[in-house]
């Protein structure tokens, strides 16, 4: 049988964004879809949206925790208070019952309607059963109205290693598809704030190393990413988050260097 892929939307009082992500799972042509719904009790019409993405498949009522099959997918939605976007995060991972999970959260969309079909048929699952730890790609950036605005200028290395991240983010968190059992055992750690998602792709490759388990680089655009997140928002902060874990997993004087270069890059490109 072919992977069921648990595609995880974290969302708080994202009534302007939250509706093309729903179309875009909604429209996939992959039939072995979960979507997690994390929803940390929005207080605009964010619900409104979801409720109206459920009924258009299946009219069950929302209580606080629903799971709906419906023709296409099954939907898990899931109100309850949270302690901010990586609890929000863990809560989606262990909620998430399919092969393989990722996450894409309200702004963002999958790039193609046959975007899930073309990366599961390239998970070897059935001839292979599970042996990939990581399915990857490439990511567009749109802006506010979904609208492109360019290709994310970080590309997706050939061969991904753990430390392929000493130089940023290669790998968009929305194009980096995890075994789910991987990412049961490495939850985001809650003391980071900004760049939890950078420490976590990194403990799971990691751990998928010691496990001698493949990366797989779909060469495909996989998402189309709303630039405007809480990282991009808290661009200082973030670098100096980003900054101590890089020291963590790679040294300081990778860290500095690295870090040194994003100055200079920055400076150019003015």
């Amino acid at each position: 049988m072919s992977p069921l892929i648990s595609i995880i939307t974290v969302t708080y009082n994202a009534e302007h964004t939250i509706g093309r992500t729903l179309q875009s799972v909604e429209q996939q042509t992959y039939p072995r879809i979960e979507h997690v719904i994390i929803d940390g009790c929005s207080t605009d019409h964010t619900l409104s949206h979801i409720q109206r993405y459920v009924e258009r498949n299946v009219s069950p009522s929302l209580s606080d925790s629903d799971t709906i099959v419906t023709p296409n997918h099954l939907i898990r939605v899931i109100r309850e208070p949270d302690n901010g976007l990586y609890d929000a995060m863990n809560k989606g991972i262990q909620y998430a019952t399919g092969d393989y999970l990722v996450f894409l959260n309200a702004g963002d969309k999958l790039h193609e309607t046959t975007t899930i079909e073309k990366l599961a048929s390239l998970s070897g699952w059935e001839r292979d059963h599970a042996n990939y730890a990581v399915l990857y790609g490439e990511t567009d950036l749109v802006d506010n109205n979904g609208i492109f605005l360019r290709h994310r200028r970080l590309k997706a290395p050939e061969k991904l290693t753990s430390k392929s991240f000493r130089s940023g983010m290669l790998v968009c968190h929305q194009s980096f598809y995890v075994r789910t059992d991987l990412a049961k055992a490495t939850p985001y750690d809650l003391r980071y704030r900004y760049s939890a998602d950078y420490d976590w792709c990194i403990r799971l490759m990691q751990r998928a190393e010691k496990r001698r388990l493949r990366f797989l680089n779909t060469h495909l655009i996989l998402t189309d990413y709303l630039s405007e997140g809480m990282t991009t928002k808290n661009h200082r902060r973030s670098l100096l988050e980003r900054l101590r874990l890089m020291a963590h997993h790679y040294g300081w004087g990778t860290a500095i260097t690295e870090h040194l270069w994003f100055v200079v890059r920055a400076i150019i490109k003015r």
